[in-house]
């Protein structure tokens, strides 16, 4: 996709930042039109900064910005209100949710439906005590979106999936019919009832996100080796805390 040269109060969720040169950031988002688009955001670590207090995760900020290379130019931020930053495990929930999209989405791949799934999902982090359904749907929709996972509707055999029966399911193929549940390293097995609560949005019961926490581990651990780093995801723990501390002292 051609970029358009200036694109203005566009929807975005601030996905990572890091220093750049002297006093400038250099920040990733995902966008409701463009996708992810990398940003220069010029002096935004300079005191009195306008971008200062605006440029923060977890909450939507209306961005504008131009430019036709793969580094575009932020000319303007502002946030746009939501709801409270995530705090504890929140936190971590948060953090893990911008990992994947950054390791999962394609740059400058439009898709505003996954926009307001992630946007959901991040709402729910914050508003709601047990956001573990929301997290299990989202990271479904997150791979089906990315075409990592199997198919739901018909089996290997080209059979459509039974709500009765049980498949095997390995990265890469679709699934196949088994007799019964049983242990595999190689992949997991589920009931054709969790593969069509995927679907439908519906995963209603413990067991049925037990299951789907399986699968989606299998898939992210095929396709992400590394996983979601706790290295990376302490160190930007470190870095929000500085930056906090640093905007209170300012």
């Amino acid at each position: 996709m051609i970029m358009s040269t200036r694109v203005d109060f566009q929807p975005v969720f601030l996905l990572t930042s890091k220093a750049w040169r002297e006093n400038s950031l250099r920040i990733e988002v995902f966008s409701r039109d463009y996708g992810r688009v990398s940003l220069l955001a010029r002096s935004a670590r300079t005191r009195g900064s306008e971008l200062r207090g605006v440029l923060v995760p977890f909450v939507p900020i209306s961005a504008s910005w131009h430019g036709k290379e793969e580094l575009k130019t932020l000319h303007r931020a502002e946030w746009i209100g939501g709801w409270a930053q995530p705090k504890n495990r929140q936190l971590f929930s948060a953090l893990y949710l911008n990992e994947l999209m950054l390791k999962l989405t394609a740059p400058e791949d439009p898709n505003p439906i996954l926009y307001q799934q992630f946007y959901q999902t991040q709402q729910a982090i914050v508003s709601e005590q047990q956001h573990t359904t929301a997290l299990r749907h989202f990271e479904w929709n997150l791979l089906k979106s990315s075409g990592l996972t199997p198919d739901t509707q018909k089996d290997e055999q080209h059979q459509p999936i039974c709500a009765q029966d049980y498949y095997f399911i390995q990265p890469e193929h679709n699934p196949q019919k088994v007799v019964q549940h049983y242990q595999n390293p190689l992949g997991v097995t589920v009931s054709g009832s969790l593969l069509q609560a995927l679907d439908t949005q519906t995963l209603n019961t413990q067991d049925s996100q037990n299951q789907a926490l399986a699968l989606t581990r299998l898939l992210i651990n095929h396709y992400l080796p590394e996983g979601a780093s706790s290295r990376q995801i302490l160190q930007q723990l470190n870095d929000i805390k500085k930056h906090n501390k640093n905007s209170a002292k300012d």
